[in-house]
Order: structure tokens, then sequence, then C-alpha cells
């Protein structure tokens, strides 16, 4: 999926709270931009459902977070970033309270579901803008190619170390 098809394949109308797409929130490799598309979609998708339709959505959406985190988390590894590096503990800590909100929403706080993804809408935003751009900028100067997750040349990440976040604030 190029920038293009990215931002016009997310033309799903945004619910109250859920994630408004636009080319701000592109980071510039294709394969990340197209999973957070269907990230914002299936986000969105929940937020437009009555609450007592939610739950299979949101597992759903549960799983696809998963597999979106362990691609990057996948990425980062490939291309020098350390194992505890605090993007990929965002990553982790927004997984687990995620599947919190699972066994809440099934005690009967139904309201819960919609709450989570608002809220995930709200951290997308920036998460998106911030870390997940920088990790898009680092992946292209060292060569590395989303959609096989080769390196063009490995030699060019043997140097190197990130231990930050990968955004372009932070190391």
């Amino acid at each position: 999926m190029d920038r293009a098809s990215a931002t016009t394949d997310a033309t799903l109308e945004t619910p109250a709270g859920g994630v408004a797409w636009s080319a701000r929130l592109l980071t510039g490799d294709a394969r990340m931009d197209g999973t957070h598309v269907e990230f914002a979609q299936l986000l969105n998708q929940i937020l437009a459902t009555p609450e007592a339709g939610q739950l299979p959505l949101y597992q759903t959406f549960l799983q696809h977070t998963r597999d979106h985190f362990a691609q990057e988390d996948r990425w980062m590894q490939a291309t020098g970033f350390t194992v505890d590096n605090c993007h990929t503990e965002q990553h982790q800590m927004v997984l687990e309270t995620m599947q919190s909100v699972v066994a809440h929403y099934q005690s009967g706080q139904t309201e819960m579901l919609s709450r989570m993804c608002q809220a995930l809408a709200e951290w997308f935003d920036g998460h998106a803008a911030s870390m997940d751009a920088g990790l898009a900028q680092h992946l292209s100067s060292v060569g590395f190619d989303s959609v096989s997750e080769t390196l063009a040349d490995p030699s060019r990440v043997r140097h190197v170390v990130v231990s930050g976040c990968g955004s372009v604030s932070c190391s």
C-alpha cells in the first residue's frame, strides 16, 4: 500500500472519540501505514458498534494489535534496537491494558471497551507521529525493507544500538 492509498483506504467515518485518519498519521513506510490504517478502521468500527456487540470486534482488534506490535518489535530487533527499548515497552503496556479490559467487559463493565478504544485513539495519534514515524525513518536510514523484513546491507546496523523509543526526539 502506498502513501496515497493508505490515506484513501482509511475513509471510514470517524465515530466520537475515534481515530480521525489523515496524512499526518503517515510514517513514510507503506507497510507500517497500511497496518495503521487497519488499526484505525478496527478501532473506529468498535466505537461505532453498540456496547452489547463490541466484544467480538474488540477481540479481533486485540489480536490485530498484538500482530501489529510484534511486527514493529521484529523490525526494531532486526535494525539494532535493544530488547528493552521504550517503544517495545510501551507496546507491552498497551497490550496488557487492552487484555485486562476484556475481563472488565465480561464482568459487566461493558463501557470499558469504548473507554479503552477512546483512550487508544488519543494515544495512537501521538505514538504514530513520534515513535512510529521515528522508527520508519530509522528503517529507511539503515536500508530495511519492511515488506520482506530484510536489510539490503546488514553491516549498516552492526554498530547501531538504539535504546530509546525510535522517535526523532529520543535516541
